[in-house]
């Protein structure tokens, strides 16, 4: 009788086995006896099928996680797509990327050192025969393939995204391709750098912001403003960048406040793999000769004299839309008092058939000196004030 049994190393690619003999006539089981003895004997070797992942990250099988990664990120920028144009760069990236996704997992390196690369895609375990008879068969089944499939869950590709056009994106080994049950992995771009319908997502670059300054009439009227701006865009190979300009029209509707924002979707610099930035415009009011802005209300400055202020005037007020409106005061006026003209400011951005006002504010210009006579007469006028 002949009883057989294994035992397997987590480094060691061949597998000895203790043969222990005993006597047919022994029923007893004791490992004692003159008629027993064990044997290690080499019965066959295991070596990993299919790619040898340590070989294609230049490392050595018994390299730490540090060695990997510096490995990796050695063969990467070796073979990166965008960095490297040989034909079958992208195979070996996508090689280097599987590569890294193994060594670096320990319960799968652990069932690749065993059984290699076809242990992992049959579940985690491998099933051999002996060379002579099949007499001895070896097996091994366990939970690599639900931590190898678990990992794509609910999905059959990755969703990460590290920082586009930098180190990280370089070195991610899943930012460009796509891994699958079936193909392994693939590029998740097309020949001229276009972004395939599934993948990782893309991002958009930073909003590009212009000030668009207006004048109040503008405003008040509306109008469409014409605006060039400079952008960077891809070439037809995806890859290189033109600078280019062009006019973007910019509709500014009455009434609009300040602040306002207006936005150009995806008509920004472009950059490889990522979605356009968008172009922006927000409203400024220029500076006006005669007036100031208080939301929809305009504010207008009559300068008068003390003599107007104290007897009282008409103040010719200008409007925006090129009239003039008499204003009469007859009471006195302090400095700083305010009239107000309903309705002649700017229109609302809401409902632009209604207005804001057209606010006069009042200021008293003094005489630097007064004649003797004048302070007398003065002084009797106002003796009762």
């Amino acid at each position: 009788m002949v009883l057989i049994w294994t035992q397997f190393g987590v480094k060691t690619k061949n597998v000895k086995c203790k043969v222990r003999v005993m006597n047919r006539n022994d029923s007893s089981g004791s490992s004692s006896g003159e008629n027993q003895k064990d044997q290690e004997v080499p019965v066959m070797s295991i070596k990993p099928m299919g790619k040898d992942f340590y070989k294609v990250l230049g490392v050595e099988t018994d390299s730490n996680e540090d060695e990997i990664k510096k490995g990796y990120r050695k063969m990467a920028l070796k073979f990166h797509p965008d960095k490297n144009s040989a034909a079958d760069a992208a195979d070996k990236f996508k090689e280097i990327a599987e590569a890294y996704e193994i060594l670096t997992d320990p319960k799968k390196r652990v069932i690749y050192d065993q059984f290699g690369e076809e242990g992992l895609k049959n579940g985690g375990g491998v099933s051999m025969a002996g060379k002579e008879n099949n007499t001895h068969q070896y097996s091994y089944h366990g939970d690599a393939h639900a931590t190898f499939s678990s990992f794509f869950q609910g999905s059959d590709h990755f969703d990460i995204f590290f920082g586009p056009d930098g180190e990280e994106e370089l070195f991610n080994p899943f930012s460009r391709f796509t891994f699958s049950h079936v193909g392994g992995y693939h590029s998740n771009y097309g020949p001229t750098g276009e972004k395939l319908r599934r993948g990782r997502r893309r991002l958009q670059g930073m909003v590009v912001v212009h000030d668009l300054l207006v004048t109040l009439e503008e405003v008040f009227h509306g109008c469409t403003k014409h605006m060039k701006i400079t952008r960077r865009r891809l070439n037809p190979d995806g890859r290189s960048l033109r600078t280019e300009d062009k006019v973007l029209n910019v509709v500014v509707k009455k009434g609009w406040k300040e602040g306002t924002k207006i936005t150009f979707p995806r008509e920004g610099d472009e950059t490889p793999n990522n979605i356009p930035a968008d172009v922006a415009f927000v409203l400024k009011d220029k500076k006006h000769p005669h007036y100031k802005r208080d939301g929809s209300h305009i504010v207008y400055t009559a300068k008068i004299t003390l003599k107007e202020a104290l007897c009282g005037c008409t103040v010719n007020v200008p409007t925006l839309d090129n009239r003039t409106m008499p204003l009469p005061c007859s009471d006195v006026i302090k400095p700083g008092g305010i009239r107000r003209l309903r309705g002649e400011g700017l229109p609302h951005a809401k409902t632009p058939s209604t207005r804001g006002d057209l606010v006069v504010e009042f200021q008293v210009a003094f005489p630097d000196r007064i004649p003797p006579q004048s302070k007398e007469i003065i002084k009797h006028s106002l003796a009762g004030c």
